[in-house]
């Protein structure tokens, strides 16, 4: 592994660890670049995020420890970020002030937080199933984001993957092939997985329609922990499945410009 794009810490509320203790982790772990990175603040419903008021201090101490770092390994400030068409035009305006390199796309919600639930857990519907797809197309047309977060969340709540999942999949599938969008193969709930003896995501047939669809992959650790990035064994076991399924797979993201 040489690089993490995707992670979350102690300000999410729902992860553990400084962003200095990542930064020297990835450096303990021969890692060359890593995104400073975390959720878009969020006040209730959408759950543990930093608030508002957080997030000037937590983007401050990602400069300073891109400044104090950045000289050791590349050093990247991004943000997970919803696709919400009511506040484009405040994300646009937070990439510009704080310089942001990138965000990511992270579909949890249709368009707005304050009226539909949780992808992950409430994907229980072919009409929320629908919603999915939508958000995540539109998402990745906005050209706001260099990557779609955990594009198959919807397997963590959806009971099988049964003909509605192979169309939906096979939409956005397209929709980023066509943008050469990268998706993410996200490796963040692996070991609970093998731990449950479940299959949800990364869900092995979405990534055989992403293959057949031509698209390309990125591996993203989603750490909540800065330990998460001492064990390599879920991203080898990643990349050799992508490499049996014929993908192209980048290690290093296309950072964000101003569209």
């Amino acid at each position: 592994m040489i690089s993490n794009v995707h992670s979350h810490s102690r300000w999410c509320r729902h992860g553990w660890g400084t962003l200095e203790e990542y930064v020297k982790e990835g450096l303990r772990c021969g890692l060359e670049e890593m995104a400073v990175c975390e959720h878009v603040a969020s006040e209730e419903p959408m759950g543990p995020r930093m608030t508002w008021g957080e997030m000037p201090a937590f983007l401050a101490e990602a400069d300073e420890v891109i400044g104090r770092y950045g000289d050791q390994i590349s050093l990247f400030k991004a943000l997970e970020c919803e696709y919400f068409p009511d506040y484009l035009h405040w994300l646009k305006g937070i990439i510009k002030e704080y310089q942001l390199d990138y965000i990511i796309f992270g579909n949890h919600h249709f368009h707005t937080d304050e009226k539909f639930p949780y992808f992950g857990r409430h994907t229980d519907t072919i009409e929320t199933l629908g919603l999915y797809e939508e958000s995540a197309i539109e998402g990745m047309e906005s050209g706001l984001f260099a990557y779609l977060a955990h594009p198959d969340l919807f397997m963590r709540s959806y009971p099988e993957f049964d003909h509605h999942c192979k169309l939906v999949s096979r939409h956005i599938c397209q929709t980023a092939a066509q943008l050469n969008l990268p998706l993410e193969y996200n490796i963040g709930y692996e070991d609970y997985n093998e731990a449950n003896g479940i299959i949800n995501i990364p869900h092995p047939e979405f990534w055989k329609i992403a293959a057949h669809e031509g698209c390309t992959a990125i591996v993203g650790v989603d750490a909540h922990h800065f330990q998460y990035l001492e064990t390599p064994v879920y991203y080898d076991r990643a990349r050799q499945t992508l490499q049996n399924l014929g993908m192209k797979v980048i290690d290093k993201i296309p950072f964000l410009t101003e569209k």
